[in-house]
């Protein structure tokens, strides 16, 4: 006779077939941590690692999404916890506002002169321009420290709220505003250099 706990996961096994989720997803989860690791290693061991706990979990998935959805945010947890670990090493931070006294006029608030953005001259219908502006701004991103890249990446491509980014990754909003803005810069700058 089988024990409630049982039943359950022999229920669950019926929908959901752990033996095949390497076929079925590791290409794609594969692909999900690369786009925020850079780090084929680091994403090859936190694939590993979701499917682990997918299969710890599996009494607790609730089949109210699809098993690749689920999968995926256990993903997202493991890849914001290696950021989190990752920043627990001491960060530096200096004041913002006196790192920025160099690009921005202290009364207008606006670009000096010097460090003015120059226009991309891009053409938003040129399909072949489009892509080849978007692969300098991912050898650019690829360039970026992995902490910046971690809070970029976060807020621009994960669309999560500021104050998750410095609760998950254990930042200070000072911290947070610092790391954007100087991503922001590093980008511009690597962005203005490559793009002819």
């Amino acid at each position: 006779m089988q024990n409630e706990t049982d039943k359950g996961l022999t229920a669950k096994s019926l929908h959901s077939d752990p033996l095949s989720w390497v076929e079925k997803y590791a290409d794609y989860l594969y692909g999900f941590a690369m786009s925020r690791l850079r780090d084929e290693d680091v994403a090859k061991d936190l694939v590993q690692d979701t499917f682990l706990a997918g299969l710890q979990r599996l009494d607790r998935f609730e089949e109210n999404s699809e098993e690749k959805t689920w999968l995926t945010a256990i993903l997202k947890n493991k890849i914001t916890d290696f950021y989190r670990k990752r920043s627990a090493i001491n960060l530096k931070v200096i004041n913002a506002e006196d790192e920025q006294q160099d690009f921005f006029d202290a009364e207008s608030g606006h670009w000096t002169e010097k460090h003015y953005p120059t226009a991309f001259g891009l053409e938003a219908d040129n399909p072949l321009m489009m892509k080849e502006l978007g692969s300098i701004l991912n050898e650019c991103l690829a360039k970026l420290p992995g902490l910046w890249f971690s809070v970029f990446s976060m807020k621009h491509m994960d669309d999560l709220a500021s104050e998750l980014i410095c609760t998950e990754l254990k930042l200070t909003a000072a911290n947070f505003w610092v790391i954007m803005h100087r991503t922001k810069l590093n980008l511009r700058a690597c962005l203005q250099k490559n793009w002819n």
